[in-house]
């Protein structure tokens, strides 16, 4: 029996080519989820082991739990993970006393703050990545190996990634701008440097050390604090120590930390885990994504399998009858069928491994290409190939077993005269579909009312219990699971009301060819369902994003013409406006105000903190924004110093109007004692330092040694030389003090952006925290009365030319950005999707050809009586496309509901606005009758390529 199973399937190897093909590529996607997800994680290996490559690091010794890492020690990737409280600068000194330390220096590196302009003029920026700064110097970094010029010294010098390089045009001696917070600023290119690692497209750039950390500490709002102190042990004379010998200095270093430090001592490899995991952790997320994809291609190619393996049986059947006749069993024959599916499930599974692993590759080339490079390997693993072997080998035995069963169980004696039994009932089916498709909308019910309810959200205690418990997630994925499988197990009842509805315009205009095409996709109602089913999955999820997409750009579009009141919008593509800029935005003519969102770092509310707290002008409410109240006087509130709290935190600290709240935040500034004390200092330093020279000048004197006696009064003279130049910021102490306001709950606002924001105006803020601590993220300019805003805005884009990076938009092209973003993120789901759309393509081709197989007679007759070659091919084409009309309908409408229940359940955070885009829904019609009429040829040319006589004649 496997004899007889191998030679039919080497006979029917052409029939198993579309079957490959659909389990190739829903392997694939398993193959290269796999393959992706270790590319990513072993790039994060390297870059962990060369960005975060000291042997031990100092850090907080109590636990946080934070969103906020931008300081990691890996420079290049930010995790959200567990954070330690910072620790003092002043530990390094204590450090560097320690048996066994070669240096210890402080580690920061702040992240989207800086733009680097290239050598054209332009910004330098690469899909995804940031602009990374780091301080940098010799033995910083060990990592980093200089390959021309030097490190920088000050703020006018940076040295520059080779990668960075590279993007800017730029090389040692150039002088470009650098963007600081505070504005941009004309800078040198004093170093060129590599790491041991790829950076994945980040822009690092090295700053003096002095400079980065008043970067970071600006940036992070702290002072004299960092989150890391990083250590280089001397024991390998400047090699990397062992876990050994990195334990062992960490243990000296922290037998000297002070009690009170709050600072601990960890090894480089305990740090570099913990960073890694928790990276790996954030990007796991991708290949669960890409696995949605995998099981959408499989399960839309196992109906592909079925058809085909129902073809096969159908040809094949007189010779199972004939095995039967002769003794064998029906497990036997059931074998036979099995064993072409274990071989076309390895065929299209090793094909599906060499695709996956194809197509990380062609990805890993094509985001090198676009700025992006990864070097972390993309090679399957054997327990890869191995999972896609089995998925391949499952799906396909899966799809082939019904088939296989129908060959086995079929009676010999009908079996050889090739009659068939009557097609079963489909109403038992429809019932159970329906009864499914009834749980779905009571899920999908369950889910809007949840939504939408203020308080239970039915009449029902069990069923707000259940509610509550699943929430609008699990309901929302329970009614969409239900629907779309209730849909396929009712669709064959579909097939016949549908097949006259939509074939009466075809019959009316071809009144053959159109009638025939219509009572043949009767004859089979679970087949035509199975392959109209293969098409229904992918546009039902197309078309749900599609509903999604439209609804985010309406609502976006709603609170833009209806609550926003400003007339241009100024934003950063690196996430803040440098205060400079706002000066020069509001000097330019015709301009009334200019609302500032401004950030605000470390501010906790009766000692919690919240997710969004901005600082605003008090013209936020009248003139930029009209806020939806649900309490008190939002404008009145701002003005007055109160606050102005979004729904959603009111109701989670159970805030209300008129409630006293303790707001705390932290101020540094210069301690004025202690800078004293550092100038004196150092003053004392410089004079110490020169006595001692010019005493050793008098006595080389004395000995008669005049030109020793000469060197040493030329290095005095250049201490004192150099002590006229040394920065004067390097000798300012500052110092931090906590604040404290009780301020007023003033009103509270449900605008869908902000319901989860606090607002205060600037007055109150500047009790709180410094200015230069609040990052400005978006700036909202409203006009004078009668003023011209074309000319005002095109002023206003020349004013801020010189900072390269904001951008000033209308309120039409405020809507359009963000539109744009939303159809950038849809574009890759809806090309993974067109590959489900693309298999079930080649499942209409399959049916069409085993329909064509069991109908070669009819079709010879046809031609026989005079039937032209053209109407039979109209005959099948028309059948292909309503086939996929049917298919596209059934998917459009439970996708076009799925987004309206969406759009319900996330309306309270912001997706206000159900649109449905008509057009592209009407466009996905008529693509699915072009996919008929296309999907027709390859049958019609079988069932046109015989001759006459011998179809009529055909066995």
């Amino acid at each position: 029996m496997i004899r007889v199973g191998l030679r039919d399937a080497r006979a029917h190897f052409s029939r198993f080519i579309m079957s490959i093909i659909a389990i190739a590529l829903g392997v694939s996607f398993v193959v290269g989820s796999f393959c992706f997800r270790e590319m990513l994680n072993n790039q994060v290996d390297q870059m962990m082991g060369s960005n975060a490559d000291h042997d031990v690091y100092v850090r907080g010794s109590q636990e946080q739990k934070s969103d906020d890492d931008s300081d990691s020690s890996s420079i290049s990737l930010s995790t959200t993970t567990n954070t330690y409280n910072d620790i003092d600068t002043s530990l390094v000194d204590t450090i560097k006393g320690v048996d066994g330390v070669e240096s210890a220096a402080i580690t920061t590196s702040t992240s989207g703050v800086l733009t680097l302009v290239a050598k054209d003029g332009n910004a330098v920026a690469t899909m995804g990545s940031p602009t990374i700064s780091v301080g940098l110097s010799e033995g910083t970094w060990r990592s980093a190996q200089l390959t021309d010029g030097r490190y920088p010294e000050n703020r006018n010098e940076i040295a520059l990634h080779s990668f960075a390089a590279e993007q800017s045009d730029l090389k040692v001696g150039d002088t470009t701008t650098l963007v600081y917070p505070s504005g941009p600023e004309t800078v040198e290119v004093v170093g060129v440097f590599t790491t041991d690692s790829s950076q994945a497209g980040a822009i690092i750039i090295g700053l003096a050390p002095k400079v980065e950390e008043e970067l970071y500490q600006q940036n992070s709002g702290t002072n004299g604090q960092v989150k890391y102190i990083g250590v280089y042990g001397s024991a390998n004379h400047g090699e990397p120590l062992s876990e050994e010998q990195q334990q062992e200095l960490a243990d000296r270093i922290n037998k000297v930390l002070p009690a009170d430090a709050k600072a601990t001592a960890i090894t480089g490899d305990e740090l570099r885990d913990e960073n890694s995991k928790s990276t790996k952790e954030m990007l796991g997320f991708i290949q669960p994504l890409i696995l949605i994809f995998a099981v959408i291609a499989l399960f839309v190619g196992s109906f592909i399998i079925a058809n085909t393996f129902s073809m096969i049986v159908r040809e094949s059947m007189r010779g199972y009858a004939l095995l039967r006749s002769v003794g064998a069993s029906s497990a036997q024959v059931f074998s036979t069928v099995i064993i072409q599916a274990l071989l076309l499930g390895a065929v299209g599974s090793g094909a599906g491994i060499g695709l996956g692993w194809g197509m990380v590759k062609l990805i890993s080339w094509g985001m090198a290409e676009m700025g992006v490079p990864l070097s972390g390997s993309v090679s399957p693993r054997v327990t890869d190939m191995i999972v896609g072997l089995i998925v391949g080998v499952v799906v396909t035995l899966i799809g082939a077993t019904l088939p296989a069963r129908r060959a086995a169980l079929a009676p010999p004696i009908q079996a050889m005269n090739e009659t068939v039994n009557p097609e079963p009932s489909v109403v038992p089916r429809a019932i159970i579909g329906v009864v499914l498709m009834a749980i779905g909308s009571l899920s999908w019910l369950l889910c809007w009312r949840i939504a939408v309810a203020d308080g239970d959200p039915t009449p029902w205690e069990a069923v707000n219990s259940l509610g509550e418990r699943l929430g609008t997630g699990w309901t929302l994925a329970l009614g969409a699971a239900f629907v779309v499988i209730g849909m396929i197990v009712t669709a064959p009842a579909l097939v016949k009301p549908t097949s006259a509805v939509l074939g009466w315009l075809p019959s009316l205009v071809f009144p053959v060819s159109g009638r025939l095409a219509a009572r043949n996709l009767v004859r089979q109602k679970r087949r035509t369902a199975n392959t109209a089913a293969a098409l229904f999955v992918g546009v039902a999820i197309v078309s749900c994003l599609g509903v999604v997409a439209s609804s985010v750009k309406a609502s976006v579009s709603g609170i833009v013409d209806n609550g926003l009141k400003s007339d241009l919008i100024v934003m950063s593509n690196s996430g803040q406006i440098p205060d400079n800029a706002i000066d020069k935005i509001e000097q330019v003519e015709g301009v009334k105000s200019v609302s500032c969102n401004r950030m605000l770092l470390g501010i906790t509310f009766d000692g919690e903190s919240v997710l969004s707290t901005f600082a605003e002008q008090p013209s936020l409410f009248s003139d930029v924004f009209e806020p939806v109240t649900e309490a008190g006087d939002p404008d009145n509130a701002l003005r007055s110093g109160q606050l102005v709290v979004g729904e959603a935190i009111a109701e989670e600290h159970g805030w209300k109007v008129g409630d006293e709240i303790t707001v705390a935040g932290k101020k540094i500034s210069i301690d004025e004692e202690a800078t004293a004390k550092a100038q004196a200092d150092y003053q004392a330093q410089i004079q110490a330092q020169i006595q001692a020279l010019q005493t050793e000048a008098q006595q080389l004197t004395l000995k008669g040694d005049t030109a020793g006696a000469q060197k040493k009064a030329s290095e005095a003279q250049q201490v004192a030389d150099d002590a006229q130049h040394v920065d004067p910021s390097t000798l300012v102490k500052m110092e931090e003090t906590e604040t404290h306001e009780t301020m007023t709950v003033g009103a509270i606002i449900s605008n869908s952006f902000y319901r989860n924001v606090v607002f205060m105006n600037d007055e109150q803020a500047g009790k709180l925290a410094n200015k230069q601590t609040m990052y400005t993220v978006t700036a909202y300019v409203t006009a004078k009365p009668n003023a011209d805003t074309t000319a005002m805005r095109k002023n206003m884009i020349e004013e801020v030319k010189s900072f390269y990076v904001l951008s000033v938009m209308d309120r039409e092209e405020y809507k359009s950005t963000i539109g744009s973003i939303v159809d950038q993120v849809l574009m890759i789901l809806y090309a993974l999707l067109a590959l489900s759309i693309v298999i079930a393509v080649f499942g209409i081709v399959n049916t069409l050809a085993l329909s064509v197989s069991e109908r070669t007679r009819e079709i010879g007759l046809l031609r026989a009586i005079g039937t032209s070659k053209a109407k039979i091919r109209g005959m099948l084409a028309i059948e292909a496309s309503l086939i996929s009309i049917l298919g596209t309908l059934l998917g459009l409408a439970v996708g076009v509901a799925a987004g309206a229940v969406i759009q319900k359940a996330f309306q309270a955070d912001g997706l206000e606005n159900l649109a449905i885009p008509w057009s592209q829904l009407g466009l996905f019609l008529l693509v699915s009758i072009l996919v008929g009429v296309v999907a027709s040829l390859p049958p019609a040319h079988r069932a046109l390529k015989a001759p006459v006589l011998d179809a009529i004649t055909t066995e």
